[in-house]
């Protein structure tokens, strides 16, 4: 029997409402007319990036892989590094099932990835770390074998030069690397994670002129994916299994909560401005946001923070919706953490992480949290992410509403003959083949 094969390509921030423009693009209009569909996804909260992403790849909430926001958790800083290695997750994932079942493996661009042992033919998303680095030395020391650097990185490294965290530009790079590896190594598992309609909304709405020519590329990349699997002779044998991680929210303004943290004694800061100390300190994941307290047992700073946090939130002049407990936001969404509380924003305003005033910011482009769309929010709001298969292993046409994205990593399993165990998530078996 000819062993199946497996393309996952997460789309960061396709949404339901795109496969109405989709639907008329070549590559697309074949998906759609051959593909099994799961029309939503429920998300994981936050519905952010990279915790998305883990979920996806392991089939458990963040609970229990451990990666809660996209930075890591740094303390008076306005932003940390990002969670770009894999030892931050702390779950198998679908590469460690197929390495124990003999499978080869690669992954470009998927988060969370960096030097994992269970990836055979990996190009991190990991970016240059300062002005000085240098991008080979970028992608040698996240994990990319000197096999993969010889045969994918270094030819396709002029696409990616001056465009890092630029779309369409560093998609182009991604897809042209993992034609190349499609090509080169024929891979049984090859996870890719292309950013242009993530950064299209960020930059300009939820639904623009900019989105829909994100739209165009993507069908084109798509396109290209399927292609290399024809000239690399898998074509027949693969599975391609076309989905996203959240969706975004357009927003109004930006607040920094934890200026009002300074201003009640829990930040301290220099006259300039300067970071000195903390009691508790609120670390941004956009539509939500963290509070971390430096005692948590201790009751009288717990009390005060949240009697504080409550206040803001009744105040309804902080961008505050909800305000919940570690106790109850694990039991509602199945996140935990180090943090002590968790605040949900009303919908049109972001966090930033800045302690000094104005309180208010309006929106800039400087980072995916201030732009005119963002995420983060809790997962039953706004437009959905959603998921196309089509291949052998997938039943054509067959269309199921609405499940947790949790269900990927099970059901990818089942379509290659594995097993995931443990899992938060089951296998969708309405859009597997019998």
């Amino acid at each position: 029997m000819t062993k199946k094969k497996l393309i996952i390509i997460s789309h960061d921030a396709l949404v339901f409402d795109d496969l109405i423009y989709l639907k008329s693009l070549p590559t697309f209009k074949f998906l759609l007319e051959n593909g099994a569909r799961v029309n939503t996804l429920r998300s994981i909260y936050p519905t952010i990036t990279y915790p998305a992403h883990v979920s996806i790849i392991t089939g458990v909430y963040p609970n229990r892989h451990g990666v809660t926001n996209n930075e890591l958790t740094e303390i008076g800083v306005l932003s940390s590094p990002w969670h770009w290695f894999s030892s931050s997750n702390k779950s198998p994932t679908l590469f460690t099932a197929a390495k124990k079942a003999g499978l080869t493996t690669a992954a470009v661009f998927w988060p969370v990835t960096g030097n994992d042992p269970d990836i055979d033919y990996l190009i991190n998303e990991y970016w240059s770390q300062s002005k000085d680095d240098d991008l080979e030395d970028v992608f040698r020391r996240s994990g990319s074998s000197e096999q993969v650097m010889e045969r994918v990185v270094k030819k396709n490294l002029p696409l990616l030069k001056g465009f890092e965290r630029k779309h369409p530009e560093a998609d182009e790079f991604v897809f042209s690397c993992a034609c190349d590896i499609l090509r080169e190594f024929k891979p049984d598992i090859l996870a890719i994670h292309p950013a242009a309609i993530d950064d299209a909304r960020h930059s300009s709405g939820l639904f623009s002129a900019k989105v829909n020519r994100s739209l165009d590329y993507t069908d084109l990349w798509t396109g290209m994916i399927i292609q290399a699997t024809k000239d690399a002779g898998t074509y027949e044998d693969t599975n391609f299994v076309i989905m996203s991680d959240h969706g975004q929210l357009e927003i109004k303004r930006t607040i920094n909560p934890n200026v009002i943290l300074r201003d009640n004694g829990l930040i301290t800061a220099d006259s300039e401005g300067n970071f000195l100390d903390w009691k508790a300190f609120c670390k941004s994941a956009a539509l939500s946001a963290h509070v971390y307290l430096k005692d948590p047992s201790s009751k009288e700073l717990y009390d005060r923070t949240y009697k504080l946090l409550c206040n803001m939130r009744d105040e309804g002049i902080y961008g505050i919706s909800e305000v919940f407990t570690r106790e109850e936001i694990n039991e509602k969404e199945h996140l935990d953490g180090s943090f002590s509380f968790v605040l949900e924003s009303d919908g049109y305003t972001s966090f930033g992480n800045d302690w000094r005033r104005p309180l208010i910011r309006v929106l800039d482009n400087s980072d995916y949290r201030f732009g005119r769309a963002t995420h983060g929010h809790l997962p039953d709001k706004g437009p959905q992410p959603t998921l196309i298969a089509v291949g052998p292993a997938f039943k054509k046409n067959a269309i199921v509403e609405r499940r947790p994205i949790v269900d990927i990593a099970p059901t990818l399993a089942m379509s290659l003959g594995l097993h995931m165990n443990n899992t938060d998530g089951t296998p969708i078996t309405e859009i597997l083949q019998d």
